[in-house]
């Protein structure tokens, strides 16, 4: 009888609960309101199908862009390249991880905490990691760190880094014997320094993250029923992200570039032209970095979703992106002359045999040169050539899905470069040139932009109106 009564109130209280929200009706499940925010320094394309390949006779004999009809989902992507400026802000998050990871792990050896130290002389206890509180924690945070985070091969892993100290950049400035020991490590050895002047050994700069092969895993039957296998698709990714300064030096033999290989990527006077020497791999660790970044500072805020990932654009995407919504057209100002009827130049590139400054540059020029296509995209063609996701295959336009097609094999290390750069010749700056590079290779002329996708209402450029 007791336990008869005990149900009941259960239910009632079960009742009583849902009518005064939803009075028993299918509403669906009430979430978070969703906030869409065009992400900073990105243009909307809209989607919709267009005619890709190649709009003009392939007097080359290339055949591997024949046209055909094909759509695409609406997405961002970047206004320019990615800039050096924007890239250093990835190496120097990297390094500043490093450096704040090694100084608490040699405090932590030192048996020092991050309470001692504080209200006298700085020291390395400054920057020992942040205990954990576990009376403070929520349930889940609590399950997560003693069931993950304690027993991860990584001793330190789930342990939190002390941020909110500065970390000093002058050696004059180091609080102590130790913070100079951890810096030291950073540098290289004063034999491999020239002219006095101490070097970061880039070969330290390691970027680790996560991603998952969702297209292998999905097609996977063996693992249809079994999630414990879900984890053989995830993997970690540890990828050096400096990128390689020499290819001004060993793209071009006989030729004098050193200055470029001393000053490009870390000048400021260079800070707003496009990165060069980074390699495909890089490329998609930035991607990774980008989308950690933001969702890092969306965490602090309150009922904010995560943003979705940034990449690397398909090749498909590319290619509708950089026509700007003219159908057929040759380059991204539509053709089909690379000059104006005032007779300037509408892109960087090489114009005519061994001059390269025809155009009024010798090099790349500032991200936000020559007047953007009708997506408000800056150099899609000229400038540097772009990595995108996709591999190469000569004949893949004509076994690839006409919708948002996309040939990805991860064994195949040819990926498509596409937009040509300001050392080619106007050939290689028509949106549907189709060419390749090997992913771990790095080019003074090969840079990237990033895509993310468009969320909530379709919004397609030939809908109708």
């Amino acid at each position: 009888m007791k336990k008869f009564i005990v149900l009941s109130a259960l239910f009632s209280l079960f009742l009583g609960s849902c009518s005064k929200s939803d009075r028993g009706e299918l509403v669906g499940a009430k979430g978070k309101k969703w906030h869409p925010e065009k992400p900073y320094g990105m243009t909307l394309v809209p989607g919709g199908a267009f005619i890709m390949g190649k709009s003009d006779d392939d007097f080359l004999g290339v055949t591997d862009a024949p046209t055909k009809t094909v759509t695409v989902r609406s997405f961002y992507m970047d206004e320019t390249e990615i800039t050096n400026s924007e890239y250093r802000q990835f190496v120097n998050w990297v390094k500043d991880s490093i450096i704040r990871t090694k100084l608490a792990i040699k405090a932590e050896e030192m048996g020092l905490t991050a309470t001692e130290g504080r209200g006298s002389e700085p020291s390395i206890a400054d920057y020992a990691f942040t205990n954990v509180d576990e009376s403070k924690m929520s349930p889940y945070d609590k399950y997560m760190y003693e069931n993950y985070y304690s027993i991860s091969d990584d001793e330190f892993a789930g342990r939190r880094l002390n941020k909110k100290i500065k970390l000093h950049q002058d050696p004059q400035k180091y609080p102590d014997e130790h913070y100079v020991e951890v810096m030291d490590t950073m540098y290289l050895p004063e034999s491999e320094s020239y002219n006095g002047l101490k070097t970061i050994d880039v070969s330290k700069l390691n970027y680790r993250y996560t991603q998952m092969d969702i297209d292998k895993a999905a097609k996977d039957k063996s693992t249809n029923n079994s999630r414990s296998k879900r984890s053989q698709y995830v993997k970690t990714e540890i990828q050096n992200i400096y990128p390689d300064t020499t290819v001004w030096i060993k793209d071009f033999a006989y030729s004098y570039n050193e200055p470029m290989h001393n000053d490009y990527f870390w000048h400021q006077a260079y800070g707003d032209y496009p990165v060069v020497g980074v390699n495909w791999y890089q490329a998609k660790a930035f991607c990774s970095w980008r989308t950690m970044y933001k969702n890092a500072y969306i965490k602090k805020q309150k009922g904010r979703d995560f943003v979705n990932s940034f990449r690397l654009p398909l090749e498909a995407e590319w290619e509708f992106a950089a026509r700007g919504g003219l159908e057929g057209a040759t380059y991204p100002w539509g053709g089909p002359y690379t000059i104006d009827d005032r007779g300037c130049y509408l892109a960087n590139f090489k114009p005519m045999r061994g001059d390269y400054s025809a155009d009024g540059a010798l090099y790349t020029v500032e991200a936000k040169s020559f007047d953007p296509n009708g997506y408000n995209l800056y150099n899609m063609s000229g400038n540097v050539a772009e990595w995108t996701h996709s591999s190469y295959q000569h004949n893949s336009f004509e076994f690839s899905s006409t919708m948002n097609p996309d040939v990805s094999d991860p064994t195949n290390r040819r990926k498509v470069v596409r937009g040509g750069s300001w050392k080619d010749v106007a050939y290689y700056l028509q949106v549907g040139t189709r060419y390749w590079e090997y992913a771990d290779t790095s080019r003074s002329y090969i840079g990237f932009r990033t895509v993310q996708d468009y969320m909530g209402t379709q919004t397609t450029g030939n809908a109708p109106r």
